[in-house]
């Protein structure tokens, strides 16, 4: 079972990654209409975003760990909690300080707000490697505004896909064990 899950896993990602790959071309393709300079764009532009979501996941990870952690005590708890050693019930005891909780909740603003930086970063490399590959400031700006915007449709239908194939696979999964 837990080859089978890896295995799908991995099926899912890197089907993820052939259609960014094939919408990047695709949307560079039809601003720039020069097959070289889309292929150039659709390698180089995912390649960069990996490095830099890699970084920005990392800076949000140091910005919440901050806030949550202030002490030895508190990490060592989060630690546990996170582990599902602690019991629910100490899981949402507070301290007597801003009612720190270590189910560790994050608002809806902090949520927002991630999303936001990274849908500016995607935007600036995506700007960047465009314009470094073109020189063209006007075909950057298109491709900055617009892949991200394809990108987002074709991620949501891809998950939908991938939903289905799941649900199927786990509706076949127990018809066959109550068999």
């Amino acid at each position: 079972m837990l080859i089978s899950t890896a295995r799908r896993l991995a099926l899912k990602i890197a089907s993820y990654g052939v259609m960014h790959l094939v919408v990047a071309i695709l949307v560079a393709f039809a601003i720039t209409r020069d097959w070289r300079l889309a292929l150039a764009v659709g390698v180089v532009e995912p390649f960069f975003q990996t490095i830099a979501y890699s970084i920005h996941d990392r800076v949000w990870h140091r910005i919440e760990r901050r806030r949550t952690l202030s002490g030895l005590e508190e990490a060592s708890e989060a630690f546990t909690a996170r582990l599902q050693i602690m019991v629910p019930e100490e899981q949402t005891r507070a301290h007597g300080h801003h009612g720190h909780s270590h189910a560790l909740p994050r608002s809806l603003s902090q949520i927002a707000l991630k999303s936001v930086t990274y849908g500016v970063m995607h935007f600036v490399v995506a700007v960047t490697v465009a314009f470094a590959l073109t020189r063209d400031w006007r075909v950057s700006l298109a491709i900055g505004i617009i892949e991200p915007l394809v990108q987002t449709v074709f991620f949501t239908l891809h998950d939908r896909i991938w939903t289905r194939i799941e649900a199927r696979k786990a509706k076949r999964a127990a018809e066959m064990a109550s068999a």
